[in-house]
C-alpha cells in the first residue's frame, strides 16, 4: 500500500486476500485446466473442477467441525442468512409446525430484514433485548421459547461490537425443543473456535471475505444427520442439494477452502496476537479520557467499538482521514441514523454518533495500531479544544450518558 493510503482498520467489513489464497485461485482462472463446470462431470475438465470443489467443501467443514455434506455454497453470509431464516421458517410453517421465531435486536440486517419479511407472511418474531454490554443470557433465549417456536437465529460474534453469545450453552438448552438453531458465524469463523457438531448447531452462515478469502462466496452449513429440510429461495439446476442452484464458481470456492485451511492452521496463534493488538489499541485510546468501550472486554479478538465524548462523529471522522475505520453511525446532512446495535444496547444518541469500530486482522501490525492511537489522540485534542460539551464534561466529571458498568469506561486521561 502506498504511503498516501490510510491505515486499514476495517477488517470486520472485509479482509485482504491472503497471498496463499490468491495462489490457489489463479490456476482456475488462467488455464484450460480450470475451465470445467463442476456439474459437467462427463469429461476430465468437469471432473477436475468437481474434485476441487469437494476438497474445498472439506476444508470449510473442517474449520467449523462440520460434516462436508452439510456445506452448501452461497454468494456470501447474507444469502446464507436469508436461506437459513426464510428457508427454515417457511418449511416449518407450511407443515403446521409453528410460526414463531426468536432472535435478537443486535443481529445483522441480513437476519433482521428476512425476519421482517416473515412477519409480513404472518409469522410472529420475538426480538430479545440485550444487556447494556450487548450480551444475552441463555435464560433469556429459553424463556422466549413457545410451543410453536420453529427457529432461533443468533449471531456468534457481533459485527459492530464483537460481543460473543454463548452459543454452545444456548444449543444445549434447545436440545429438547423442536426449534432449529441458526448461527451467523461470519465474524467468528477463523478467529474463534466454532464447533457445529459439538455445540449442536443446525444451521451456520459463513463468508469467505471475512477471513482473507475472496468476495462473492460463502456457505450455509445445513445439518445433514438427522436431515434438516429448508425451502429454497431459488429454483433451477438442482446444484447444492437443490438449495442453491446455479453453476458453481470454482475459483472462488477453491479460494474459500484455502482461506479456511490457512485460518484453521493459525487459529490459536492469530487469536492471541489479535487480543494483544486489540488491548494495546484500547489502552492507547482510553488514555485520552472520555472514552467508552461499547461491548465487553471478552469479545471477539479483532473488534473494538469505542465512543468518544465531547466530539461530533462527523467532525472526528473528517479528522481521521488517515485511518480506514467504520463509523458507529451512518450520518448525513439530511438524516442522522444511529447504529441499531448501539441503540439496542442503550447507548445515548450523542455517544452512538461519536462511536467508531476499529477492526484488526492477521495483517495488522503493532506500528499501525500505535499510529492509529496517535492520530486519534491528535484529532481529539484539536476538536475538544473548541468543544463546550468536552469542557462541561471536564468540569463536572460526570460519567457519559449511556455508559454501562463493566464496559470499559475511561473517565480521565492525559488530555483535557
Amino acid at each position: 500500500m502506498t504511503a498516501d493510503w490510510p491505515i486499514y482498520l476495517d477488517h470486520a467489513a472485509t479482509t485482504p486476500l491472503d497471498p496463499q489464497v490468491l495462489e490457489a485461485m489463479l490456476p482456475w482462472m488462467q488455464s484450460m485446466r480450470g475451465l470445467g463446470n463442476p456439474s459437467s462431470t462427463g469429461h476430465c475438465y468437469g471432473q477436475h473442477a468437481a474434485t476441487a470443489v469437494e476438497e474445498a467443501r472439506e476444508a470449510v467443514a473442517a474449520l467449523v467441525h462440520a460434516e462436508p455434506a452439510g456445506v452448501v455454497w452461497t454468494s456470501g453470509a447474507t444469502e446464507a442468512d436469508n436461506l437459513a431464516v426464510l428457508g427454515a421458517a417457511r418449511f416449518a410453517g407450511q407443515r403446521g409446525r409453528g410460526r414463531h421465531v426468536v432472535s435478537c435486536r443486535t443481529e445483522h440486517k441480513a437476519v433482521l430484514e428476512p425476519l421482517k419479511q416473515l412477519e409480513r407472511e404472518g409469522f410472529e418474531v420475538t426480538l430479545l433485548q440485550p444487556a447494556a454490554d450487548g450480551s444475552l443470557t441463555v435464560e433469556q433465549v429459553l424463556q422466549a421459547l413457545r410451543d410453536d417456536t420453529v427457529l432461533v437465529s443468533l449471531m456468534h460474534a457481533n459485527n459492530e461490537t464483537g460481543v460473543v453469545h454463548p452459543i454452545a450453552a444456548i444449543a444445549e438448552g434447545l436440545r429438547d425443543h423442536a426449534a432449529v438453531l441458526h448461527v451467523d458465524a461470519a465474524q467468528s469463523a477463523g478467529r474463534l473456535p466454532v464447533d457445529v457438531r459439538g455445540w449442536g448447531v443446525d444451521l451456520l452462515s459463513l463468508s469467505a471475505h471475512k477471513l482473507h478469502g475472496p468476495k462473492g462466496v460463502g456457505a450455509l452449513y445445513v445439518r445433514s444427520r438427522p436431515r434438516l429440510r429448508l425451502e429454497p429461495l431459488m429454483f433451477g439446476g438442482g446444484q447444492e442439494r437443490g438449495y442453491r442452484p446455479g453453476t458453481l464458481a470454482t475459483h472462488q470456492i477453491v479460494g474459500f477452502g484455502k482461506a479456511c485451511a490457512v485460518a484453521a492452521a493459525g487459529l490459536d496463534a492469530d487469536a492471541a496476537r489479535l487480543v494483544d493488538l486489540r488491548d494495546r489499541l484500547w489502552s492507547g485510546l482510553a488514555r485520552q479520557g472520555g472514552v467508552q468501550r461499547n461491548g465487553r472486554l471478552d469479545g471477539a479478538p479483532h473488534i473494538l467499538n469505542v465512543a468518544f465524548v465531547g466530539v461530533h462523529g462527523e467532525a472526528l471522522e473528517a479528522e481521521l482521514q488517515g485511518l480506514a475505520i467504520s463509523a458507529g453511525a451512518a450520518c448525513s446532512s439530511a438524516e442522522a441514523m444511529t447504529s441499531h446495535v448501539l441503540r439496542a444496547m442503550g447507548v445515548a444518541d450523542d455517544l452512538a454518533q461519536s462511536s467508531f469500530r476499529f477492526s484488526l486482522a492477521r495483517t495488522t501490525t503493532t506500528s499501525e495500531v500505535d499510529r492509529a492511537v496517535a492520530q486519534t489522540a491528535d484529532a481529539l485534542e484539536r476538536l475538544r479544544a473548541f468543544s463546550p460539551a468536552w469542557r462541561r464534561y471536564c468540569e463536572t466529571g460526570a460519567p457519559m450518558q449511556g455508559g454501562a458498568p463493566g464496559n470499559g469506561f475511561s473517565p480521565g486521561g492525559s488530555k483535557g
